[in-house]
């Protein structure tokens, strides 16, 4: 199998300097581009201006404009060059320009997307306007147009998505809301259900199912999908996710497929991990997901 590339996507959604976007530095400095085997240093973007653009919702939205096209560019060009692309974020924002740029090479590609929240909000419903609430509903072609048409048009089928450990009820009303849109053939995993099921099992069942429907899949990591007193270096902390031994255990079926092209990670916030504690644990847990 080909090699993954490190990329660092320096953007915080926030619309303002620090937080997440110190993330792909400091997981370079503790050994993640190590695990990757080769890096391509960081994508020379960020977002600035917190005030919510009036016509895509979106805060700073010309700067997640210009982000997403460079990072469909830079995805589109390491699968190109024959590597897997190893976006480490930043936030959440980067999935629509990193799943555009695979959908660019490869057509038709499927999603295992592990998160503590659906991030099927849109300009309007979004209670924030960060990007961060909606890279899924970019995804599929229903976010703010602006931001879809930057993907050039919906990256992913709503059967091909799938959302794995939320646990975010707030979001509900939305998933409700569109649930027709989506059609019978958007498949959700929420938090319960894979501690019910089992994480290795979620993994491996999901796995087989993207890489006999799609065929290729993305492997996308927001680190809320972890429990608040598991890993509280994150901006959107929560109770009750998963414990890193069962993030481990879901994501290395994923993690050592043959139908894995690229993986994104995103909202580690090393400003709140000053002794670079948990930014090692996620460390080591990638290591065992991609190699273990």
């Amino acid at each position: 199998m080909a090699g993954f590339t490190y990329v660092g996507v320096p953007i915080d959604s926030v619309g303002r300097s620090g937080g997440t976007e110190h993330g792909p530095a400091k997981l370079r400095e503790l050994g993640l581009a190590d695990v990757c085997g080769a890096d391509a240093g960081d994508l020379d973007v960020r977002i600035r201006g917190e005030e919510r653009d009036p016509l895509t919702g979106i805060v700073g939205s010309a700067d997640v404009l210009t982000a997403t096209a460079a990072i469909r560019d830079a995805t589109a060009t390491t699968i190109a060059s024959g590597e897997r692309p190893f976006l480490a974020g930043g936030c959440c924002a980067e999935l629509p320009g990193a799943l555009a740029g695979a959908r660019d090479t490869f057509g038709r590609v499927g999603v295992a997307y592990l998160d503590g929240h659906l991030d099927l909000y849109d300009g309007v419903t979004s209670p924030t306007g960060e990007g961060a609430d909606m890279p899924l509903s970019v995804a599929l072609g229903r976010g703010p147009g602006a931001w879809v048409e930057a993907c050039g048009g919906a990256s992913a089928r709503a059967s091909d998505v799938i959302p794995i450990g939320h646990r975010d009820v707030d979001e509900l009303p939305t998933l409700e809301g569109i649930g027709s849109e989506l059609g019978d053939g958007f498949r959700h995993v929420p938090k319960d259900a894979v501690r019910a099921e089992g994480p290795a099992a979620v993994g491996e069942r999901i796995a087989a199912e993207l890489a006999a429907g799609p065929g290729r899949f993305w492997l996308h990591l927001d680190v809320d999908v972890l429990g608040e007193d598991v890993f509280p270096a994150t901006d959107y902390l929560m109770p009750d996710g998963l414990t890193m031994d069962e993030l481990v255990s879901l994501m290395h079926p994923f993690g050592t497929s043959r139908s894995l092209i690229g993986v994104s990670l995103g909202c580690y916030n090393p400003e709140k991990d000053p002794l670079d504690v948990y930014g090692r644990a996620l460390v080591d847990a990638l290591r065992a997901t991609l190699t273990g």
